[in-house]
């Protein structure tokens, strides 16, 4: 029995064995976070490229969409504008009107409860705190018909703030976005130092003076992001706005755009992606506007 040969190694082979060591190292070290993205990626874009087929698709259905951008059509779009029973112009002003009022308002509000809490010492300021983290533990919807009964009561004596009133509904908004935002807030007031307060009192500055002329621009990263969650908030709600506002043209885009897919015989999602597709660009522009605020914003915020 003859004994096996080794096969020398060249320098190509020994080459090529490097190269693999180093590529096996490189994706268990990084590689696979790459994957990982990739696949995280194509997970987030693909719904967004399917809703814009759908919306250029003039068929009307979404089986005839699975082939994406096969039929290209503005047919949905024109149609968005030309339905006196669907007023989409309508809501779309509404969703903006209410959207860009509950955020300043939101915004003024948290700062003003999150500056007090920061700043100054009462009693109760420990069990205010953990009150409005407590609070936010019970979803929104278990308040609907609480709701709903507080603003017939209202309405009888004051119409503006009944049933059917955008006034009413921002009123109703800003109750209910205080709670974690000031919370949110509070945190980051707390890492703005307070020997800037005490240099401002010693030049005889009030607790206005300083909130609104030193405070307020230290923290703006802060004010962009509860702006932004609660413009996207206000525009993603259905449940609420549903249920308080019922007239057609005073109604937002979240409850408007229901009805193009609530009829049995008559649901026209082609027309509804088109709807969804545009209603996505005020969040898009805000988001890309606020964008150099955000990260500092939320990562800031997050420490107490």
């Amino acid at each position: 029995m003859s004994a096996p040969t080794l096969t020398p190694s060249t320098p190509s082979t020994r080459a090529r064995d490097r190269r693999g060591f180093k590529a096996r190292r490189w994706f268990l070290a990084t590689g696979w976070r790459h994957l990982v993205g990739w696949v995280m990626i194509v997970f987030s874009v693909f719904p967004l490229l399917y809703v814009l087929s759908a919306s250029l698709n003039p068929g009307g259905t979404l089986l005839s969409s699975n082939g994406l951008f096969s039929t290209i059509g503005f047919d949905s779009y024109t149609k968005l504008f030309n339905s006196p029973q669907q007023p989409y112009a309508a809501w779309f002003g509404n969703t903006l009107t209410i959207g860009l009022i509950t955020a300043a308002g939101t915004v003024f509000l948290g700062a003003l409860a999150a500056y007090c809490f920061s700043r100054m010492r009462f009693a109760g300021r420990r069990v205010g705190l953990l009150t409005l983290l407590v609070v936010q533990i019970f979803p929104q919807l278990l308040a609907v018909v609480a709701i709903f009964l507080l603003l017939t009561g209202i309405g009888d004596i004051f119409p503006a703030l009944g049933l059917d009133n955008q006034v009413a509904l921002i009123m109703v908004y800003l109750g209910g976005a205080l709670g974690v935002n000031t919370y949110l807030m509070y945190g980051f007031f707390n890492t703005v130092p307070a020997a800037i307060d005490e240099a401002a009192k010693l030049d005889g500055a009030s607790h206005a003076r300083i909130f609104f002329t030193i405070i307020l621009r230290l923290v703006a990263p802060i004010l962009a992001v509860v702006g932004l969650l609660a413009f996207i908030a206000t525009t993603n709600d259905f449940v609420i706005a549903s249920v308080v506002l019922v007239s057609p043209e005073k109604q937002t885009l979240a409850v408007g755009l229901y009805q193009f897919v609530s009829q049995e015989f008559s649901s026209n999602w082609s027309v509804f992606a088109a709807g969804a597709v545009l209603a996505a660009l005020p969040v898009m522009a805000l988001f890309l506007f606020l964008q150099k605020y955000i990260v500092g914003g939320l990562t800031a915020g997050a420490v107490k």
